[in-house]
């Protein structure tokens, strides 16, 4: 199959983060397991969704990791112009939900796999497939701890975000969580009756701010745009009508950090404001969305030369969204980030990807297996 047919098969699973995703996996195991490949589905403890893990080459040699999500983004925007989740073809371009992002990347992956199969591979290429990518990063980790069963320590992950086909070397490390303060409702008129949560959560607001501007001041690493780590409040929702003591308020929270910060500890002084507030009364929930660290792979590092090799071009210094590679580095594997696509045609009505760009990726997947081979 062409990588633009597999795209289409791939486009129509409704695979939103955060929904089932047995119908994606089963259809690419299916593919897989035609061209002798075995797979091992690895369910999450959600237990309606699972990651995929294959290997092409021998299981007792080091070799590399290709990563991408199955895991799409909703497309309920307003904007489309055909149904999101069928693939429509015009020109050089395919429109549909998560062609890009990323879709594209696993469908010139898939369309490589038979001829990677042919080969006379001395080193392993490992097919690793998650889900809720989308949601913070959610199924990689479970797969990550399981890899010492499924592999030998690999020379390093090359994860397919849509990058141009050119290889990116860092990202910055994301937190993100969620607050909730309850008080007691009551009439307006006597606030002496009740305990106004978004009162409460003012002050945590506040918080927020002032560790959001004392960032700016640094550290810096100058990669990035901005070159420092960053917070921000993202959402607050709270109260029912003005004349009512609004019993409770949710704010979720954002932070972003560059090499070596910890994103998680930006948080702390907003959730260590924000549990002061049970000595009034308050009832305080924080619960915590996601978390994954920053990546930086050092210029002179060979998986970066091998990328540059591979595309013929040389590696970016940074991005500034995120991406699973931090998680592959923390657990001691290289990895930097190459796909093709447009990171600004993503997560928007009428996303597609050029026909090009696929035939770009296989060219580069292929070529990384005749590397393999030597």
């Amino acid at each position: 199959m062409q990588a633009a047919e597999i795209l289409g098969k791939l486009v129509g699973f409704r695979s939103v983060v955060g929904l089932p995703n047995n119908d994606v996996v089963s259809w690419i195991r299916g593919y897989l397991e035609t061209h002798g490949i075995a797979v091992d589905v690895l369910p999450g403890p959600e237990g309606d969704r699972s990651n995929i893990f294959a290997t092409i080459g021998p299981k007792e040699a080091r070799g590399y990791i290709i990563s991408g999500h199955m895991d799409v983004v909703p497309a309920a925007e307003t904007g489309w112009t055909s149904d999101p989740f069928r693939l429509r073809v015009e020109a050089d371009r395919l429109y549909g939900r998560g062609t890009t992002d990323m879709k594209g990347f696993l469908a010139a992956v898939l369309a490589a796999v038979p001829k990677l199969a042919a080969m006379p591979l001395r080193r392993p290429l490992h097919l690793a497939l998650s889900y809720d990518e989308e949601a913070g990063c959610r199924g990689v980790p479970h797969m990550i701890a399981r890899l010492p069963e499924l592999c030998r320590q690999p020379l390093g992950a090359i994860i397919g975000e849509p990058t141009g086909m050119r290889a990116i070397r860092a990202h910055k490390g994301k937190a993100a969580a969620r607050l909730t303060v309850r008080g007691r409702s009551g009439h307006s008129s006597r606030p002496d009756q009740g305990l106004n949560a978004i009162h409460g959560v003012a002050g945590v607001l506040t918080q927020a701010v002032a560790e959001a501007d004392r960032l700016v001041g640094g550290p810096f690493e100058h990669v990035f745009e901005p070159p420092y780590s960053s917070l921000q409040i993202g959402t607050v929702k709270g109260g029912q009508a003005v004349n009512i003591i609004p019993d409770s308020c949710e704010v979720e929270f954002e932070a972003r950090a560059i090499s070596g910060v910890d994103p998680a500890e930006l948080l702390a002084p907003v959730r260590k404001t924000a549990e002061a507030l049970t000595t009034l009364g308050f009832e305080v929930e924080w619960q915590e969305l996601s978390a994954y660290p920053a990546l930086s792979l050092e210029p002179h590092a060979p998986l970066a030369a091998l990328l540059e090799e591979l595309t013929g071009r040389e590696a970016l210094p940074a991005v500034s969204y995120g991406t699973e590679a931090g998680l592959f580095q923390r657990a001691g594997i290289d990895a930097i980030i190459c796909g093709p696509g447009d990171i600004g045609r993503a997560h928007k009505p009428d996303e597609y990807i050029l026909i090009d760009e696929l035939m770009a990726c296989r060219a580069m997947v292929e070529a990384l297996g005749a590397r393999c081979t030597a």
